[in-house]
């Protein structure tokens, strides 16, 4: 993606996958996997606005970060 806008029509073709553990109000986050698997991320509440792409590699790092409670001092 090197920073370009995701065209509208490329961003409809995307299946968008949310956590089971997102709570009605949809504060949420939201993933989809792109061709070239590459991982897209979007703010669930508003689904037009703007796409995060992070290689795979980043977001295995992150989630294995997240599991390892490296993030949990935020939360408090």
């Amino acid at each position: 993606m090197d920073g370009q806008p995701m065209s509208d029509v490329w961003r409809s073709e995307l299946v968008w996958q949310k956590s089971r553990r997102s709570n009605p109000s949809g504060n949420c986050v939201e993933m989809a996997e792109l061709p070239n698997g590459e991982i897209a991320v979007r703010n669930s509440r508003d689904p037009e606005g703007a796409v995060l792409v992070y290689t795979r590699e980043e977001v295995e790092a992150f989630v294995g970060g997240a599991k390892d409670g490296d993030f949990d001092h935020m939360l408090v």
